[in-house]
């Protein structure tokens, strides 16, 4: 007579038995981890690098700063000359030349004399000025004599004379739009003639 045979007792644990003839259980596989940890690992990543590279250009940035504006003050401090030395090669302010004729006015015309003449046996220095169309007298007082009149575009020519009466010496001029004659007298009666011309192509000679 055969026997029935029995499969082995497997001793009890506390897991789950397994059937008898089947593969034991696969143990479960290990979790990855999210995708949201990934990412997030990723991001603070990028945040660290941008802050490293920040932080250097304001290193850099900062030195080369300093060092730009220790070479302007370098510059200013070789740039600035004292007073004196300014003075000595002339550059200084107060060597600006004054010019002693006033800015002319282009449609004016001054007429001037100045110099010593003392009144003779005929009277004081005879003045006459003007144009070819106008001619005016004038008074010589304390040392000079001075008028003006409006510029006629029409004129061929305005001057002025001065006449010694014995003894005297004086200068005379017209101006008309910046151009300047002159003249010089001295002795006897002599006479003092400025005159400026118009030009044929135009302007004044």
């Amino acid at each position: 007579m055969s026997q029935q045979q029995y499969p082995p007792q497997q001793p009890e644990s506390g897991g789950p038995q397994q059937p008898f003839g089947q593969a034991p259980f696969a143990p479960p596989p290990p979790k990855k981890p999210g995708a949201g940890k990934v990412i997030g690992l990723g991001c603070l990543g990028l945040v660290g690098l941008f802050v490293l590279i920040a932080l250097i250009g304001a290193v850099v940035g900062g030195g080369s700063g300093s060092n730009d504006s220790k070479s302007a003050g370098g510059t200013k401090a070789s740039g600035s000359m004292p007073k004196s030395d300014k003075a000595a090669d002339g550059s200084g302010s107060s060597d600006k030349k004054v010019d002693s004729e006033p800015k002319a006015d282009s449609k004016v015309v001054v007429f001037k004399v100045w110099g010593t003449a003392p009144a003779g046996a005929l009277g004081p220095l005879n003045i006459t000025y003007g144009s070819d169309s106008d001619n005016r007298d004038g008074a010589f007082k304390n040392g000079k004599f001075e008028a003006t009149l409006p510029l006629d575009d029409d004129a061929m020519y305005f001057n002025v004379t001065a006449q010694l009466q014995g003894s005297g010496d004086i200068h005379c001029s017209v101006t008309v739009g910046g151009k300047v004659k002159k003249a010089h007298a001295a002795g006897d009666y002599n006479i003092c003639n400025a005159q400026l011309s118009a030009g044929l192509l135009g302007g004044w000679d």
